[in-house]
């Protein structure tokens, strides 16, 4: 079983979110369980100067963009048991920031088309390439369309992960068309057409022969016009061909027993965890008291992470006898939002409006409690840091956050967290007010117990691997084992 990921960033070489978590953990998961993996990326300046001068050139060739012939060289790397490829092309790739360039359609392109004329002349043939996102979108499509006639590329499968349905690659048609070399008959609405334009993440749930998603509820919320971002359609039509697999994560890099950046190293201990606690209050002025209960954030502050339902109670909340820590970037109105409470209640709030590793593993091992009010989440991964920190997740109950978090049952003592079902405010805050007022109980061990279920949750990434091996054994002959 021969698996080629394609991708657009992976950990350690480049990142600008989640997904390069996910391509820097998955195949090495996947090859712990028999499979053969290797990566394929485009070769950023943005990658490590150390790391892009251990590349080795594979072969140089030429890759059609529309009726342009562009230079492309193959390299690769052996990184910590993993085998990596990376498409070389300075004008398409040598920029600094990864994303957000005018010619984005022409590059991801370029690289799509790379990625599949790059099959030629590797010494190792996949099986399946597993695509991700919508940056390598149109590799079903371009396999389909100009490789399909060839023998060696006849019996290769696809499968593609979509990891935010939100960001899907729209373009003008008349651009797609010039630089894919296709003419009308591509563009319709049973094709890549797109309100009149081109999608290449419709090119993808079309042309793929499996489409995965990264929680089970969020491969059923897409189905549905709310959250559906105007491909439901397309995503109901394809729903037996739909899976929705959680991610994991890696427990090696988020264990509170190992974590050189946390002060005082702890596993399920509630007082070795607040050490933690008093410590970061120190460090960031808040008033010193072990038994306060903390709230910590860390997150984009944009529109789908549910910052406007926090916008709309976060006075009432810093006026009771909490703290609330916040670490990210994103939209200025809601920096501005919390600079300003931070300012208004600096005893209670600190908003770190930046983005450091170490703080935030702080802030994971401080917080008796972890909020992720989101508008829609397809995975999330913070509340799964959270549950190794033994941090008490806060939810809305959509996507991946509806999948992982049990809410607590104080009849029954089952739950890992508490969650909320509807985009309110009030509903948010009530549901706030419930995981303090059990924080606090003193002649309980409600909190423990709390603890206690966390503490026997895996989302290892050994599980999501297992269930990506059964797919890919699906699309594949019997007598491959």
């Amino acid at each position: 079983m021969k698996i080629l990921f394609a991708a657009s960033e992976a950990v350690p070489f480049v990142k600008s979110g989640g997904l390069a978590d996910v391509i820097g953990s998955l195949p090495r998961a996947l090859q712990e369980q028999g499979v053969e993996v290797r990566i394929i990326l485009p070769k950023y300046e943005e990658i490590p100067w150390e790391l892009r001068q251990q590349m080795k050139l594979v072969r140089e060739f030429g890759v059609y963009v529309g009726w342009r012939n562009q230079y492309c060289g193959l390299q690769e790397l052996e990184l910590d048991g993993l085998h990596y490829y990376f498409i070389d092309n300075e004008f398409y790739f040598k920029r600094s920031g990864i994303y957000g360039y005018g010619d984005d359609a022409e590059r991801f392109i370029f690289f799509s088309r790379a990625v599949c004329e790059a099959i030629a002349h590797m010494d190792f043939k996949p099986d399946i390439i597993h695509c991700h996102d919508w940056q390598t979108g149109l590799v079903p499509f371009i396999l389909k369309n100009h490789y399909g006639h060839l023998a060696e590329y006849q019996s290769l499968r696809t499968i593609f992960t979509i990891h935010n349905l939100k960001y899907q690659g729209h373009f003008s048609q008349e651009l797609l068309q010039d630089l894919l070399g296709v003419g009308d008959s591509y563009f319709t609405a049973e094709g890549l057409e797109f309100y009149g334009g081109g999608s290449c993440m419709k090119g993808a749930l079309l042309y793929s022969d499996l489409i995965t998603t990264v929680s089970e509820s969020y491969a059923e919320e897409i189905k549905t016009a709310y959250y559906g971002e105007n491909l439901d359609g397309v995503l109901r039509a394809r729903a037996g061909d739909l899976y929705g697999i959680v991610n994991g994560i890696d427990n090696d890099f988020y264990d509170p027993m190992k974590d050189s950046r946390i002060p005082v190293k702890f596993r399920n201990s509630l007082s070795k965890k607040r050490q933690n606690k008093t410590a970061l209050q120190e460090e960031l002025g808040l008033t010193v008291g072990a038994d306060i209960p903390m709230i910590g954030l860390v997150s984009r502050l944009v529109e789908q992470k549910g910052i406007d339902l926090i916008g709309h109670i976060l006075d009432e909340l810093l006026q009771m006898d909490i703290q609330f820590v916040l670490l990210g970037t994103g939209e200025w109105q809601y920096e501005q939002m919390f600079k300003e409470a931070a300012a208004k209640y600096p005893n209670k709030m600190s908003a770190q409006i930046r983005f450091q590793e170490e703080l935030a593993h702080k802030i994971y091992a401080s917080s008796d409690m972890f909020l992720m009010p989101s508008q829609f989440e397809p995975c999330g991964l913070g509340q799964l840091i959270a549950f190794r920190y033994r941090s008490v997740p806060i939810v809305r109950e959509t996507g991946g956050l509806k999948d992982t978090v049990i809410p607590y049952n104080e009849f029954t003592k089952e739950g890992t967290g508490f969650s909320f079902a509807n985009y309110n405010a009030h509903e948010l805050l009530f549901t706030i007010k419930r995981a303090i007022q059990f924080m606090n109980e003193p002649d309980t061990d409600t909190w423990s117990k709390i603890i206690g279920n966390i503490a026997k949750t895996d989302f290892s990434w050994g599980q999501a691997a297992k269930k990506y091996k059964e797919l890919y054994a699906e699309l594949l002959p019997v007598e491959v084992e």
